[in-house]
């Protein structure tokens, strides 16, 4: 048998495997055990306590009909010999059988992972030849995953196992997927022609008023946790401070940021307007929202889209609660979006969760089209720029 562990597979903690009548369990099939599985997810993200997908399948080595059987007779034995919470099913149909160990704790997780290997190996000992006991591999899925702040752009910290439903909505949004990337395309070569001698206006007056490069370059996270180098024209003194920001932005993450005045209209903003790190070209730009130009690259080359959630930077997902990351697992990020035009800075961080959450769940290249229409209007007012 080999056991093979998924992301994060050895943060485990207690999990008291209780036997119970087999007339009593169902084992549910592919449909059903994945929409259990995001169930699980959203549950989880609000109980905070976590949950282990063990995954068990026998690979290409027996037909697929030979395969189904013996996982079937697996699925049997592991619904009878785990807890009456826990859920066992089809992962996918005929080639891989999962059971959910819910609500478990992080303490002992070392005992408790072998414990788990200890009880599965000896049902399967129970229930399968030798030479199908050697052809089963285990793996172990936790959710929610570890988001360790990685360097590598390509390495995707988030466990696409443990989103089966992700997997089927992109899947049947193939085409309009397709259609968005065109649209994202054919928008980012058209502006960056169409702004080409503001980018060279701004490139002198950046570079004409203080020192430094013009762009501003900085690590920014994307969809599904992916990192990516963000392009901005730069704004900043350079050799800067930035725990100003990171402080700010984990008070308005956890709530506790205050609104800070704007333009001098009254109204308070959630973000910080009186900036030192600041020039003053810098601040033109910002109020302008001409600095966010530069990311037409980002959207040419894949890494954005026009409309979709602003993409965060590293310390702000270190501060996110489990149920903010959805905003980078179920869209990819934008220039533009439904917090942008919905007001913008003037809404609270959960608020705009909440915002982009809603523009993934109702996505459509027309919805795209409503939100880049009413985005020079956002634009021009200033609202929540700085």
């Amino acid at each position: 048998m080999n056991v093979r562990r998924g992301s994060n597979g050895s943060q485990l903690g207690p999990v008291a495997v209780a036997p119970a009548p087999a007339t009593e369990r169902t084992i549910l099939d592919e449909e059903a055990f994945r929409r259990m599985i995001s169930l699980e997810r959203k549950r989880s993200e609000r109980s905070r306590k976590p949950f282990v997908l063990m995954l068990l399948d026998m690979g290409d080595r027996v037909s697929s009909t030979k395969n189904g059987k013996v996982l079937e007779k697996i699925a049997t034995a592991l619904s009878v010999t785990t807890r009456e919470t826990d859920v066992t099913g089809w992962y996918a149909a005929h080639c891989s059988v999962g059971v959910m160990f819910t609500e478990i704790g992080f303490d002992d997780r070392t005992a408790t992972l072998s414990t788990v290997i200890t009880r599965v190996s000896d049902t399967l000992r129970n229930n399968l030849t030798f030479e199908q006991f050697n052809q089963v591999s285990i793996s172990f899925h936790v959710f929610p995953e570890g988001w360790e702040n990685d360097d590598d752009p390509g390495k995707r910290p988030s466990n696409p196992t443990l989103y089966p439903d992700l997997t089927k909505r992109d899947e049947s949004r193939r085409s309009f997927r397709v259609l968005k990337r065109l649209m994202d395309l054919a928008g980012s070569v058209a502006a960056l022609i169409f702004f080409s001698p503001i980018f060279l206006a701004i490139a002198i007056a950046v570079k004409a008023t203080s020192k430094g490069p013009v762009f501003f370059r900085q690590r920014r996270v994307g969809q599904y946790g992916k990192s990516f180098v963000f392009l901005k024209f730069r704004s900043m003194y350079v050799g800067n401070d930035s725990s100003i920001h990171e402080q700010y932005v984990k008070q308005l993450i956890a709530g506790k940021a205050e609104t800070q005045p704007s333009n001098g209209n009254g109204q308070g903003v959630y973000k910080l307007t009186q900036d030192p790190r600041v020039t003053r070209v810098g601040g033109f730009l910002r109020r302008t929202s001409l600095d966010e130009l530069p990311q037409f690259i980002n959207v040419l080359v894949g890494e954005m889209s026009l409309v979709g959630p602003r993409p965060p930077v590293p310390y702000e997902v270190e501060s996110y609660d489990v149920w903010h990351r959805r905003r980078l697992l179920e869209a990819k990020p934008g220039i533009t979006g439904l917090w942008q035009v919905n007001g913008r800075s003037k809404v609270k961080f959960d608020d705009m969760v909440r915002l982009d959450l809603q523009y993934a769940r109702s996505w459509s290249p027309w919805l795209d089209v409503k939100i880049l229409l009413r985005t020079p209007g956002a634009v021009v007012l200033g609202e929540g720029a700085h």
